[in-house]
């Protein structure tokens, strides 16, 4: 007794060390101080007009320095597109070492360390998680009332457009917004920033159980740990964007995790979970059905595989109703699904539709043109459902898990609104789909790109000019390249008969 006491005082210690000695070793890698060099510069570019809400604490010592005169805002989008640009050439970097000879986790909290006090960066949906609790907080509910309704602090930070529309997510992150509104007193800005915590613990459950998961379906851990847990788009839009998404993409690995371990009614309720915090979860419920039992046409494969799918949606819908209820905002987000279309986004269907309403608009036949819009972004969201049915049939037979990366993919190109947070909801998962180099490269690239973008946005908001905006398009493609090209030569002489 004595004895095994004595062994568990010091277990803990000893693993600190551990913990210690692999944060240490990380830090000696140049990419990973380059990479913490980064985040700083992207916090400090981060305090400029484009995404700061005029409320924010930041801009009383802002102007105090005079900071807030044009040359300002071009030194801070400046910095922001060095930032972006030493982040994904430290990614690069890293690709030959990690998980190899250093671990991933260290690098993704090194990396991360200087975003958490940041003002969400590159998007405003933090603010109107915090302005969503706070009408909770009095008594309001967010499905039938926008943040309108309650005018001051709350809602002046939230972007013009969403000011007036009924909150789309589900019902557990409503009420983890109201929660975090109470702890950060509320202030509204402090609320949006704290809006990071559940971004962060979905964030720690990728990163800790991504390469294990794809270790025991036996697919390359090491390319799970570089593309996914170090990869600048979760860095930036996970971590710094405080995005819902984060908890529930890292919900969803912890039920893949957990059906890997035949843990099949306790999986099918973290889908639940999931989706309560934001409803493209459900998907789930048919990949940890098939988690480990691969079906084939026979009745005798066929029926049980149906009924454990059909089970394990049942306890995910059946999950996702009790909390509704317990929350006591039942299903109002159901007046919400069109929400993310009103505005143009990425989506393929949103700017065609834009560019034909816009055509239609010089002909003097706006209406029209706003119908074959909306036709355009309901013709994208039935492709995709047939993309997902005509996968769940063939893919997700022998690998469930790549049917839901892949499903996730077309639900984010083939719908209404595309931001590059909701591609992270396949691509998190894309490495356990045993991708071709092909693929990866062609994944990389979308990453370097959407991150360009983002940069070169902020130059616009920033009224900074477009050549900003180009430029920084124009490094991160150059970037792109010279990694495609060094990677195609190193896999070269990889193969090549003299090597080795």
């Amino acid at each position: 007794m004595g004895h095994s006491g004595t062994r568990f005082r010091f277990a803990r210690p000893e693993r600190l060390r551990r913990y210690g000695y692999d944060v240490g070793h990380a830090w000696k890698l140049g990419p990973v101080k380059q990479g913490f060099i980064a985040t700083s510069l992207l916090h400090v570019g981060s305090l400029t007009p484009a995404y700061l809400p005029q409320n924010s604490p930041w801009w009383e010592p802002i102007r105090a320095l005079s900071l807030d005169v044009w040359p300002a805002k071009l030194v801070g989008t400046a910095l922001v597109i060095a930032a972006v640009a030493l982040l994904i050439d430290a990614w690069f970097k890293l690709r030959p070492t990690l998980y190899h000879e250093v671990k991933h986790w260290p690098i993704c909290l090194i990396w991360s360390l200087p975003l958490l006090l940041a003002p969400p960066i590159f998007s405003h949906d933090a603010y109107s998680y915090a302005a969503q609790g706070w009408l909770l907080h009095n008594g309001l509910n967010p499905y039938e009332t926008s943040v309108s309704v309650l005018p001051g602090a709350f809602a002046d930070q939230v972007a013009y457009v969403w000011r007036y529309t009924p909150a789309p997510y589900g019902p557990l992150s409503l009420q983890l917004s109201h929660l975090l509104v109470l702890a950060a007193g509320l202030n509204p800005y402090y609320s949006a920033v704290m809006m990071r915590l559940p971004a962060l613990l979905g964030v720690a459950m990728i990163v800790y159980l991504l390469p294990r998961i794809a270790h025991r379906i036996k697919v390359d851990p090491q390319v799970a740990a570089w593309f996914t847990t170090i990869n600048p788009l979760l860095i930036i839009d996970f971590v710094g964007g405080a995005h819902n998404d984060a908890l529930m993409m890292g919900l969803i690995v912890l039920a893949i995790w957990l059906a890997l371990h035949g843990q099949f009614w306790q999986s099918a309720i973290l889908v639940g979970v999931a989706a309560a915090v934001k409803q493209p979860a459900f998907l789930a419920a048919y990949t940890v059905a098939l988690v480990g039992r691969p079906w084939g046409w026979h009745h005798r494969q066929l029926l049980p595989a149906v009924g454990r799918a059909l089970v394990s949606a049942g306890v995910a819908i059946a999950t996702f109703a009790a909390i509704s209820v317990a929350t006591g905002l039942n299903f109002g987000w159901i007046n919400a699904l069109d929400v993310p279309g009103r505005v143009v986004t990425l989506a393929p269907m949103s700017l065609v539709g834009e560019g034909i309403r816009l055509l239609f608009v010089q002909f003097g036949q706006p209406a029209l043109g706003s119908r074959i819009a909306g036709g355009l972004l309901v013709t994208g969201v039935v492709a995709s459902a047939l993309v997902v049915g005509w996968l769940a049939v063939t893919l997700a037979r022998k690998r469930p898990v790549a049917f839901l990366s892949w499903s996730y993919l077309a639900v984010a190109i083939g719908g209404p609104a595309l931001h590059s947070w909701y591609l992270l909801w396949g691509g998190a998962l894309l490495p356990l789909t045993k991708p071709s180099e092909r693929v990866t490269r062609v994944a990389v690239i979308v990453t370097a790109v959407l991150l360009g973008y983002a940069a070169g946005n902020l130059a616009y908001r920033n009224d900074t000019g477009i050549g900003l905006g180009l430029g920084a398009l124009a490094l991160v493609t150059t970037m792109v390249v010279r990694h495609v090209m060094d990677r195609r030569r190193t896999l070269r002489e990889a193969h090549s008969p003299t090597a080795g």
